[in-house]
């Protein structure tokens, strides 16, 4: 595929930028109890298995990609990358849980408080703060072949703060725009309510 760099940097935006609403949905579909997300967290696995197990194989073994130099670093970093990527789904699943057990109990407090207004929350704020820890990271960790331990504290420049403090009111303003248009559609009354049920654990009825 003759795709530039670009290119692929939109479709890891828009694969990433689409996890979260559609996890949050499927797991709702599933029931939205402990033995759905479970179920959630198997079908992100097996997608993995697909596109990251099976497909890679499939190149190496046909030929059509040399294997590589297997060096023991290598495979224990690269490895750690696939489990940060797999705790950061599972988390992301079960953010959702707790987001609206907090909502519920909000709207406990405040009848017109919106039970979904946390769950709203998630998704701007773990992609405002991965490009800060990114950064941050790359301040004192500075590996080089054969010695993945090498830190080192490079001081940041004044554009980093900056760039915090931007990503910060990026975050906010994206949050702020969503609350403010879902009021807009409840003062119009653009929006039914719907009596809230509460959120039931396995085993109970």
């Amino acid at each position: 595929m003759n795709i530039p760099w670009w290119g692929y940097v939109i479709l890891a935006g828009l694969a990433w930028g689409t996890y979260v609403p559609i996890i949050f949905y499927g797991g709702s579909e599933l029931g939205g109890k402990p033995n759905a997300r479970l179920m959630a967290i198997l079908c992100v696995g097996m997608a993995y298995f697909v596109m990251a197990v099976l497909f890679p194989l499939a190149l190496f073994l046909s030929g059509q990609q040399e294997w590589p130099t297997l060096k023991t670093t290598g495979l224990v970093f690269a490895s750690l990358a696939g489990v940060a990527g797999a705790v950061g789904a599972i988390c992301v699943i079960f953010a959702s849980k707790a987001a609206m057990e907090a909502g519920l109990a909000a709207k406990q407090l405040d009848p017109t408080f919106e039970v979904s207004s946390y769950r709203v929350l998630i998704a701007p704020l773990i992609f405002g703060l991965a490009p800060v820890i990114n950064t941050l990271l790359s301040t004192v960790w500075h590996p080089k072949p054969g010695n993945p331990f090498n830190f080192t504290f490079d001081p940041p420049g004044w554009m980093l703060w900056v760039g915090i403090l931007l990503v910060a009111t990026g975050t906010g303003l994206v949050l702020y725009s969503k609350e403010a248009a879902e009021e807009a559609k409840k003062k119009a009354g653009t929006v039914p309510t719907a009596p809230v049920e509460p959120v039931r654990e396995a085993g109970t009825s």
